[in-house]
Formats: structure tokens, C-alpha cells, sequence
């Protein structure tokens, strides 16, 4: 059995992008995932790209895992997308129809960009002197 390591790192609008390397397959790997997503909608985290560029291996149990997550995520109100699939990951997606649940993308920036602003998005957009100049109205 193989090893699963997830990099979790914070990219634009909030979206959360865990970089995975080894391989998703039955074992303590498929369990250490489920528990970092399920933590993850526990945090409020409503946004979510999963990097697969260093998965090596994905077997039925990880397929099977990738979907669990998924479910946990939206029912908590969030989106789940892929990034980076092997090109044996997609032929499982497409035997298993599995890609008409998931959107997936080559392109991390495209990733991030579909996600929808959210309000605490624009919220955060007009509270930053940055990006926007505040005048004082007396």
C-alpha cells in the first residue's frame, strides 16, 4: 500500500487548494482524506480545488472516497472541483461517469476562477483599502 500526502494552501476568493501526492487507494490514505475534507467543511470552507498532479494511483475505494468527499462538502453548503487528473484517473471518470458529478480542469487558475463570488466574498472585496478607496461622506 502506498502513502497519501495533502498539502493544504490558500489560493484567490478563498478558494482552498489541497495539493495531493501518492496515491488514493484502500487504506489509511482514503481515510486521512475523507477526514481532511470533513474538516475542512467543518471550518466553514466553502470552496475547495483538490491538485491530483501527484497522485500516482487511484483504485474503486479512492473513486469511492473522491465522491464521499464530495458529498460531505456540498451538503455543508460548499464545491468541490478537480485539477490535474492522470490521463488513466480520467478514463475511470468517464467509464464510471463519474465526470458529469465533478468539474474538472487542466488549468489551476480556471479552477479557482469557477467558483461564484460569494457575498463574504464582496464583503471582503469593499472592505480592502487596497482594492477600493473609501471616502469619508459627512
Amino acid at each position: 500500500m502506498g502513502q497519501l500526502n495533502i498539502t493544504k494552501r490558500k489560493a484567490d476568493g478563498g478558494v482552498v487548494v489541497l495539493d495531493l501526492l501518492g496515491e488514493i487507494c484502500l487504506g489509511n490514505e482514503n481515510q486521512q482524506l475523507k477526514q481532511t475534507l470533513r474538516s475542512l467543511a467543518e471550518q466553514n470552507e466553502k470552496k475547495i480545488v483538490l491538485n491530483l498532479a501527484g497522485v500516482t494511483r487511484i483504485d474503486s475505494s479512492g473513486l469511492g472516497e473522491l465522491v464521499a468527499g464530495y458529498a460531505t462538502v456540498t451538503k455543508a453548503g460548499g464545491d468541490m472541483k478537480l485539477l490535474n487528473l492522470s490521463g488513466r484517473a480520467v478514463e475511470l471518470m468517464t467509464i464510471t461517469k463519474l465526470h458529469t458529478v465533478f468539474d474538472v480542469f487542466d488549468n489551476e487558475a480556471a479552477a479557482v476562477a469557477s467558483f461564484p463570488l460569494t457575498a463574504e466574498d464582496l464583503q471582503t472585496v469593499l472592505i480592502d483599502p487596497n482594492k477600493v478607496n473609501l471616502k469619508a461622506v459627512a
